[in-house]
């Protein structure tokens, strides 16, 4: 390699600019001022519309998964270019192994009390208000709904909503900012040198997308943030990197996401102004709403996953809502181009399930509805989009006390679920299914949740599907892709997962992943917020070693090398 490639000795060397990789290079180069950070992003401002890494990935199962392209972005900000801003916390739970998991919780509850004391600061950044994800400690907290208690389901935990949805623009400025960052835009981490006798790796080759010209990084200190599918793929592209101590058995595999939809409604008998169906507005101006969860010890005692179940709307596309705002909205989103600058592909689907649908219907619906069909819409467009602090869903009032609801489920660690290279070993397989356990675990939740609101006299569950058919509607709606765990997970060690407690890849000195990949399990939450606190979290491990564990054998980094291509 000409030495015109060789770029400038970094301390570290981040591969992905999404939440995680904007961070992690922020808060490391606040609490380091002195020390210099490379940004590496694959994405450009120029980039055309596809891109070749989404295109090499093939999806075996396009009834549960999205396609790349719906669910990733590249370019500075990620995939939060089509976030929706949902903040949540993990649970206790998630860090139990249960013998549903069968062995598949590889982490522990030291990892989640340490992450916390992280949580405030990643909060900052997402600036979703307190890092406070439950309710339970306020004062004079009412139920969700009249004659709610709590007990084996719970009310109090909530989601909150980021303000800087799109995290490329809000701090695009910061990181021009800061002396010590650099920013790569338009290149592809490629090879890792091989690791010395102690795993330390001197450099990283990345390739140019535009001219496909190949420079060399020498760092002290490599993370990959790049996202689940290109941080596993880049780690499975590069066995040589594990020369110590042979490839993690558990590299690529035991994928996770989450089952996700509605097969019922709750009818509440209380009085419907007294049900907090919508968000919470704290004195910050940031945004919070209340959903429904199972206590940790009735999840252990019955060996169930971990859900949460939050009101809703009701569907979109059936007109049998008879809402006309809901109509105006549903066909807002399927008109094409207006419908695409609402929201995102995923987003969109659903809502509209992909389907055009008795739009008549829908027309009658609006026609009935008016001022109101026009005027809501109106109302909610303007806080959505055109405020600063936007509104973050849409959630519609009903009369009636009736509510659909939304189920948010944890997935079994399957080894089966994977992520591979092809044969080129270059392209990525996407394997991916529901398992019999990830089912019945919503069913039965559902039958839970229906018992505890009868018992309380609080309300039912009404169900769209007769219960021989629950199972299969639920394989049929859900579909994720969005949230992706479990391919590089967190484990004591190399026989059971791919990077220790601190993130560290098994059989390398100074080789990081950044990523919800390293999440053994998926709990209920969106992962965002939580892999944000564990970017915090990794910037102060690299700048104090000693306080997450014991001291790491500290080396220098040579001088670059001079590469031949």
């Amino acid at each position: 390699m000409n030495t015109n490639n060789l770029l400038p000795l970094y301390d570290i060397c981040v591969v992905g600019s999404g939440p995680a990789g904007i961070i992690l290079a922020l808060e490391y180069a606040d609490l380091n001022p002195n020390k210099s950070v490379l940004l590496v992003e694959y994405g450009s401002p120029s980039q055309p519309a596809q891109n070749n890494l989404d295109n090499s990935i093939t999806v075996n199962n396009a009834v549960n998964h999205h396609l790349p392209a719906d669910c990733t972005n590249k370019g500075l900000g990620g995939t939060s270019a089509t976030w929706g801003g949902r903040c949540v916390l993990y649970d206790d739970v998630d860090f139990i192994d249960r013998p549903v998991l069968k062995g598949g919780c590889t982490w522990d509850e030291r990892i989640f009390a340490d992450v916390k004391e992280h949580t405030p600061v990643a909060a900052k950044y997402f600036e979703c208000g307190e890092a406070v994800f439950d309710l339970k400690d306020a004062k004079a907290v009412k139920p969700i709904a009249e004659g709610f208690k709590q007990g084996v389901v719970t009310d109090t935990a909530i989601e909150r909503y980021s303000m800087p949805t799109r995290f490329g623009k809000r701090y695009q400025a910061d990181i021009e900012a800061k002396k010590n960052i650099t920013v790569l835009q338009g290149y592809e981490a490629r090879s890792f040198s091989e690791p010395d006798e102690n795993g330390k790796v001197q450099f990283l080759t990345i390739r140019e997308v535009a001219s496909q010209t190949i420079k060399a990084v020498a760092a002290g200190k490599f993370v990959l943030a790049a996202g689940a599918q290109e941080s596993t793929r880049i780690l499975l592209r590069n066995k040589q990197i594990f020369k110590n101590t042979g490839a993690p058995a558990a590299l690529g595999k035991f994928y996770q996401g989450h089952l996700s939809g509605k097969i019922a409604s709750v009818k509440f008998y209380g009085d419907p102004k007294k049900t907090d169906y919508y968000f919470i507005k704290g004195k910050d101006g940031s945004y919070s709403r209340r959903r429904f969860q199972f206590s940790t010890q009735y999840l252990k005692d019955n060996d169930l996953l971990n859900t949460a179940i939050w009101l809703d709307n009701p569907l979109y596309f059936d007109p049998k809502h008879k809402s006309g705002a809901m109509s105006m909205m549903y066909l807002a989103m399927i008109t094409p181009v207006l419908g695409k600058k609402l929201a995102p592909p995923a987003i969109a689907h659903s809502i509209t399930k992909g389907k055009v649908n008795k739009v008549t219907t829908h027309l009658g619906n609006i026609v009935k509805g008016l001022p109101g069909s026009l005027t809501k819409p109106a109302s909610i467009f303007y806080k959505r989009y055109c405020m600063a602090r936007k509104l973050p869903g849409i959630f519609l009032y009903s009369p009636q006390n009736t509510y659909a609801l939304h189920f948010h489920a944890e997935q079994v660690p399957f080894e089966g679920n994977s992520m591979q290279l092809g044969a080129d070993g270059e392209s990525l397989n996407i394997n991916y299914t529901l398992t019999d356990a990830d089912v019945q675990s919503v069913v039965k939740l559902h039958h839970t949740l229906d018992k505890w609101l009868r018992d309380c006299g609080c309300g039912e569950l009404q169900y769209w599907f007769d219960e021989d058919k629950l199972p299969e509607a639920i394989r049929q709606m859900s579909k994720d892709g969005l949230h992706q765990s479990g391919t590089t997970r967190i484990a004591d060690s190399a026989d059971l997962g791919v990077v220790d407690r601190n993130l560290k890849v098994w059989g390398t000195e100074n080789v990081y992943v950044c990523s919800s990949s390293v999440f053994p399990t998926s709990g209920q939450a969106n992962p965002t917020f939580m892999l944000g606190a564990f970017a915090v979290r990794l910037a102060n491990h690299l700048t104090w070693p000693a306080k997450n564990t014991p001291p790491l054998q500290q080396q220098e980094v040579s001088t670059p090398i001079n590469l031949t291509t």
